[in-house]
């Protein structure tokens, strides 16, 4: 590619559009060298997206001691249950209050025990990875309206941050951010260099298609950085959600991505999307958006879901 180039530059002499041209020419085959997107002002729910964030450079692969493989979604539960009790124990003790992000889906169900009851619940603010913009009280779409039935109205003295519950995403955002905002850091400590939230605890979910939060392959919402929106909007259908932005995620003092179970059309469970989420050498945050994580998360899920993953996981 160099070389015609090369020639194409030497052909063009004759004016001074044409000296513009073989510039732009060499400019153009520099930038598809390196493969990135350049810094630039998105809309106004996003902020901005992250500096030159590299599209088709590969993630380096989850560090071997950062994955725990347990027998079963039992086993898993339960772990996740005593990660969240000690996470609270450790938080209350250093600085009084314990902050603790959730996101929908399978997580509520491991939340789920009399085990991890207990006093920290009084001390906890609770802000929700994800969550569409429904009402509260929608037993089917809301996450909000799915923790209390299992277990949020057992956890006394919880306070959760929720949505004002319409269905206007760009609102919902802002507005969920401003309630984060407004938390002292006491209540929800911030990095002194950065700025950002620091949760004590965040626990993620992580779909087939490699979705965390409701940061969606394909889409510029996982691109956003560090210097962006704090929660955004997430417009794929009716009605939209709203998520954490991949840095507060990763920004958390503890991450752990959790993955278990298996059915009668998925025997092996998540194991694809594992092996993608914490192995493979070809995945970018715009193809698989959990590869985010992985030098942050602690990844726990069962055999089913290890299945795939191969040396040296398994």
């Amino acid at each position: 590619m160099r070389s015609n180039l090369n020639l194409k530059m030497l052909e063009i002499t004759s004016s001074n559009s044409s000296i513009y041209a073989a510039f732009f020419l060499g400019f153009l085959a520099y930038t598809s060298a390196f493969a990135v997107i350049p810094t630039r002002r998105h809309s106004a729910a996003f902020g901005r997206i992250s500096h030159t964030t590299r599209l088709h450079a590969g993630v380096a692969s989850t560090p071997v001691e950062n994955v725990i493989v347990l027998k079963d979604d039992v086993e898993v539960s339960a772990a996740i249950r005593k990660i969240l009790a000690d996470a609270a124990s450790e938080a209350i003790k250093d600085h009084g209050y314990f902050a603790l992000a959730i996101p929908g889906g399978s997580i509520l169900k491991m939340l789920v025990g009399e085990d991890v009851l207990g006093d920290w619940t009084t001390k906890t603010t609770i802000v929700y990875v994800n969550h569409k913009c429904v009402n509260m009280d929608d037993l089917e779409l809301s996450t909000h309206a799915k923790a209390r039935k299992l277990f949020l109205d057992k956890w006394i003295g919880c306070n959760t941050l929720i949505l004002d519950g319409t269905d206007d995403g760009d609102s919902e955002a802002s507005a969920y951010e401003d309630k984060m905002r407004a938390l002292s850091e006491d209540v929800l400590p911030r990095d002194g260099a950065s700025s950002l939230p620091v949760f004590d605890l965040a626990l993620i979910g992580v779909g087939d298609d490699g979705h965390v939060g409701s940061l969606y392959p394909g889409r510029e919402e996982v691109l956003v950085g560090d210097d962006g929106a704090w929660v955004l909007p997430v417009a794929m259908k009716h009605p939209p959600s709203i998520t954490l932005s991949l840095p507060i995620m990763a920004n958390a003092k503890k991450v752990v991505v959790a993955a278990c179970g298996v059915s009668d059309k998925y025997p092996q469970g998540k194991s694809a999307g594992m092996r993608r989420a914490v192995a493979a050498d070809d995945e970018t945050l715009q193809t698989f958006p959990a590869v985010g994580l992985r030098s942050k998360a602690t990844w726990i899920m069962d055999q089913a879901a290890a299945s795939k993953l191969g040396s040296p996981y398994v």
